[in-house]
């Protein structure tokens, strides 16, 4: 039976990681409401999670249902908040709702009040300006900034470790190419391209993680590359290039588990400057579609309406308590791989 076990400093570390209880909660929050904005569908959305109509069971979430399918006379998808298809179903059948009845793009056409429409029973945190669910779209903001800001990390992580690993072990001529490219490269103003772009094509989730993803993986560069540098002089380096053992195993097999160390501290900050910068572009109206439920979108709402101050302080919760628990886990995640932290420990 297969059994993992950590090493007796990676056991070091993580006993590090769970002392630092500042740390250890905000990894638990983070990763709790990651999971819960990963059910965003089955919390608030405008369709039930389940109808039982005449003995038959429909997920519409899975699979959407015509409004015939319920005795109506329309074959386009059933609208499940119109009262008279409630009626037909309800008739013959019942609905199991989300609990909030809203999707990030549902329009509340029944609120008494002008939008934005203040916090009700019906929507806890109020409309925004275009009466969607505030609720709903921070829901659903939070999980599209999360899973945006680990795309970008992630590949930026793997082209920056790549490009740092052979820049530091072979050197030479190599090297100094690559580093003057970076100093050009990095030079360059990547929200004035965007901004640019932005003006000639609506910009999408996967068109902003091409473009920014062509910058973001020079961050972690110069922090494999040292440790490249380091480690391949170690005498025991040298013995195994000596016993012809091939570069690429030398590279990710001896080195590149020392350079994670350096790389692992930073990943934390990796992420939150990734959706801090996307949520700049949003707010700045440069980012994803308007349409879609982003957090910036919801601040720069909350400074066209001063006058209904639940928008802006709500996102501004959202996001300030997302930046802030990563910050803390960053930190908790730096002290664990501190050498001198561990051995001490």
């Amino acid at each position: 039976m297969f059994r993992f076990e950590l090493s007796p400093i990676q056991a070091a570390r993580w006993a590090k990681f769970k002392r630092n209880s500042r740390g250890k909660w905000a990894l638990g929050i983070f990763l709790t409401l990651f999971a819960v904005s990963l059910c965003a569908e089955l919390i608030a959305n405008d369709v039930p999670l389940l109808v039982i109509y005449k003995d038959e069971i429909h997920v519409p979430i899975v699979s959407p249902q015509p409004e015939t399918a319920y005795g109506g006379a329309l074959a386009t998808p059933a609208n499940y908040r119109d009262p008279a298809v409630q009626q037909l179903i309800e008739h013959d059948g019942w609905m199991l709702w989300p609990p909030v009845r809203y999707d990030y793009q549902t329009i509340n056409r029944t609120v008494a009040e002008p939008f934005p429409a203040p916090p009700s029973r019906e929507n806890l945190l109020g409309t925004d300006d275009s009466g969607r669910d505030v609720f709903a779209r921070l829901l659903y903001g939070f999980r599209l900034s999360v899973l945006f800001g680990l795309a970008l990390g992630g590949f930026g992580a793997v082209i920056g470790i790549c490009v740092g690993a052979l820049l530091g072990y072979y050197g030479g001529w190599l090297d100094i190419a690559g580093q003057r490219f970076m100093e050009v490269w990095g030079g360059m103003p990547l929200t004035y391209l965007l901004i640019i772009l932005a003006s000639f094509v609506e910009p999408t989730f996967w068109m902003l993680l091409g473009i920014m993803l062509l910058f973001s993986w020079m961050g972690l560069v110069d922090v494999v590359r040292a440790e490249f540098l380091k480690g391949r002089n170690l005498s025991y380096i040298q013995a195994a290039r000596a016993l012809g053992v091939s570069d690429a195993r030398i590279m990710f097999r001896h080195i590149l588990p020392n350079a994670m160390v350096a790389t692992i501290t930073f990943l934390p900050f990796i992420l939150n400057s990734s959706i801090t910068t996307l949520t700049s572009l949003d707010f700045l109206g440069f980012g994803l579609p308007p349409d879609s439920p982003a957090l910036g979108e919801l601040l720069a709402q909350g400074k066209a309406n001063i006058h209904a101050p639940w928008i802006g302080l709500s996102a501004f919760a959202v996001l300030g308590g997302l930046l802030m628990l990563l910050v803390f886990v960053g930190e908790a995640v730096r002290d664990a791989f501190d050498p001198g932290s561990v051995n001490n420990g």
